[in-house]
């Protein structure tokens, strides 16, 4: 994570001192082989009339006579990649801490069963239309996403005019790192910012948005897949909660300590799953 930040300050430094960031580098170039075969494999296996996937979607209007000069392939590559580690890295994280804070918070994890037997029971598998009559589930997913935080500092955005913010002078090309954490954990908005606590989401019973709850950033430049993740993490997490509970191994005490990584992520830990 801070390599990325000294990464995307200074690209030229960094790519002449040595560290474990390299590494990072030659995986990813990896990764964008491995992108660039599937692309590849798609072209040779294109139907315009079969849009099978996104790849798909961006060949076609690629193809297009009067298409975006935006629509080229390099992009197509960076698109897919964009999908492909942000909407598996952050979600999964964000399973991880949710597990570790059930299990940590038994009674927090009782409440959350409770409701799901009672609006779902053990029959059928959740959905998402669920989610509206689980407004304490929803709670505690939401703070689960407050308190792990796994994105402190957003990705980098630059000023694409001269801009006044807050008395500040920004000129064009200014890059901004903004600062969730200041957001996330504020204790003027916040009850018990350093606590895990549901009631920050509830109002009478009830699942109660707020304003400053900023995980996906906000904005045209706020995480394109905010939707996908609150679907994949609601689904995810009540199957979860209903076929298991979660604790800690005998002897074990849990640590919240998290590391540095391409996200704030717990430390590895073990975990029993017992079945319900």
């Amino acid at each position: 994570f801070v390599c990325q930040k000294l990464y995307n300050t200074f690209p030229t430094l960094m790519k002449r001192i040595p560290g474990p960031h390299h590494t990072i580098f030659k995986n990813w170039e990896k990764l964008k082989c491995f992108v660039r075969e599937i692309i590849a494999k798609h072209k040779e296996e294109w139907n315009p009339s079969e849009t099978r996937d996104f790849i798909d979607s961006y060949l076609k209007e690629m193809a297009k006579v009067d298409a975006d000069p935006s629509f080229h392939e390099e992009n197509l590559l960076f698109s897919t990649l964009d999908l492909f580690f942000a909407g598996t890295e952050t979600t999964s994280t964000t399973i991880r801490w949710a597990l570790l804070y059930m299990a940590t918070n038994p009674e927090i994890q009782k409440r959350v069963q409770v409701e799901i037997d009672t609006v779902i029971g053990q029959s059928r598998q959740p959905a998402l239309g669920d989610r509206d009559n689980m407004p304490y589930t929803n709670a505690v997913i939401h703070e689960v996403q407050r308190i792990s935080n796994i994105v402190p500092l957003n990705v980098p955005r630059m000023a694409t005019r001269d801009k006044t913010l807050a008395g500040y002078q920004l000129p064009k090309g200014t890059v901004l790192v903004p600062n969730l954490t200041s957001v996330l954990f504020d204790k003027n908005e916040w009850e018990t910012p350093h606590t895990f606590n549901p009631k920050h989401f509830l109002e009478d019973g009830r699942f109660k948005k707020r304003e400053t709850f900023l995980p996906f950033s906000a904005g045209k430049r706020g995480c394109l897949g905010e939707q996908l993740a609150r679907t994949e993490l609601f689904l995810f997490f009540t199957i979860l909660l209903q076929k298991f509970t979660f604790q800690a191994p005998k002897g074990v005490k849990l640590s919240l300590e998290f590391r540095m990584g391409a996200t704030l992520s717990p430390k590895p830990y073990q975990i029993c799953a017992l079945s319900r």
